[in-house]
């Protein structure tokens, strides 16, 4: 049950991104947006799907910092 709901919270965050990339035709989110929609599919250990989703949500805001 929990999974669903960190899942679901994934999902919508992941929704955020990919409508953002799309629109701003910024290919490093849209592609953190369906990675965070897929990661729940694959990732069944809560603390290792929180962790792996949020570096991937900080991942981003490296990389535009970095350029």
């Amino acid at each position: 049950m929990e999974i669903m709901i960190v899942g679901f919270f994934l999902g919508i965050i992941g929704f955020g991104f990919f409508s953002y990339g799309r629109k701003q035709q910024a290919p490093v989110p849209l592609c953190v947006g369906i990675a965070l929609f897929a990661l729940p599919y694959f990732i069944k250990n809560i603390p290792l799907l929180i962790a792996s989703g949020i570096s991937l949500m900080v991942l981003p805001i490296v990389l535009r910092n970095r350029w």
